[in-house]
């Protein structure tokens, strides 16, 4: 894509894809942090950090880094870790790497709270973790991620920079939402029971806030709670702006509307039949079918999915340059 024929930059394309996966990644990792320290329990009763690590699929970056596998360093390993490449404090620095690249196309609004939230993060020490509480300083990172949302809805041009920027954040939701459905679940089920059996109403409702989703649930269910009905919830309903049913809805509407600029109908298409295929799917089971037929392989085989289309939207709009276009620049330049 290049700018002479009325269409964004791929590096823009790429850069406002990924900047809006960042922020909302950042935002999800925080509050799962938060809901985790303060509602989800194991089997002995304590916290369960290590079903954050598997949420993210992060066990063999996290043992690598501390091979006893101290659940007490999760905290920091998803913090101020950084060397851990999926720690909120990298993800500050690709955040803020992605919006200095984009710098001509956000507003100055955009860019100064994006700026004073990255500086905030990168500043911060394992230290402040015990010196403040874990839940304070990621109720800050997730007020700031808002405020971002909020900044960028109300003055973030509508072009393409915009359908790119949709792309990212529905994307990285349809991909974290499977990911707590998929853990969670497994991890609340207790060893030995059928798939679909009454588990603690206490920690499903951890699930719901780990989605932010708590109080949008009891609002359409104020009396029943059961796996089913939750699992249902995050994944169908398309009336909660979490679950994986409304985000793949945008994420259809945002390619319709990238494929009617001229000349990227033909990008759009095999991406738009991938997206309807995963909404057939999602439509066509009910959560119990889901359930029974095996809600573990159904979220693994939607991850792949989403992988595969994030790969296809790469080499629609930013295919990598072979090294024999970058040699024959070089010699052109020279």
């Amino acid at each position: 894509m290049n700018e002479t024929q009325g269409h964004l930059l791929s590096r823009y394309a790429e850069c406002m894809m990924w900047l809006a996966r960042y922020m909302e990644r950042t935002e999800n990792l925080a509050r799962l942090l938060e809901v985790t320290e303060t509602f989800v329990r194991d089997a002995n009763g304590q916290i369960a950090w290590h079903s954050i690590v598997q949420i993210n699929s992060d066990e063999q970056t996290f043992l690598a880094l501390h091979p006893s596998g101290d659940a007490d360093a999760v905290a920091s390993f998803y913090l101020t870790e950084q060397a851990n490449p999926a720690s909120i404090c990298a993800t500050a620095h690709a955040i803020r790497e992605n919006a200095r690249a984009v710098r001509p196309l956000v507003s100055i609004e955009m860019w100064t709270q994006l700026n004073v939230f990255t500086r905030w993060v990168l500043d911060l020490k394992e230290k402040d973790i015990y010196q403040n509480s874990l839940s304070s300083l990621c109720t800050h990172i997730k007020q700031d991620c808002q405020a971002h949302f909020g900044v960028t809805e109300g003055t973030l041009y509508r072009d393409q920079a915009w359908l790119f920027y949709k792309l990212g954040k529905t994307l990285e939701r349809c991909d974290q939402i499977t990911r707590l459905v998929d853990i969670r679940y497994h991890m609340l089920l207790p060893q030995g029971e059928a798939p679909g059996s009454e588990i603690d109403i206490t920690q499903w409702t951890a699930v719901l806030r780990s989605a932010a989703a708590y109080h949008a649930f009891r609002r359409l269910r104020p009396v029943t709670i059961t796996p089913a009905n939750i699992v249902g919830f995050l994944l169908k309903n398309e009336g909660f702006s979490r679950s994986l049913a409304a985000n793949l809805r945008l994420m259809d509407e945002t390619l319709a509307l990238l494929a009617s600029y001229p000349g990227l109908r033909s990008r759009c298409s095999q991406l738009q039949e991938c997206v309807a295929e995963l909404r057939v799917t999602l439509s066509e089971q009910t959560a119990e079918d889901i359930i029974i037929r095996g809600l573990h392989d159904y979220m693994s085989w939607i991850q792949q999915q989403l992988s595969q289309l994030q790969g296809q939207i790469a080499s629609e709009f930013w295919p990598p340059v072979s090294a024999v276009a970058v040699q024959a620049d070089f010699q052109m330049q020279a």
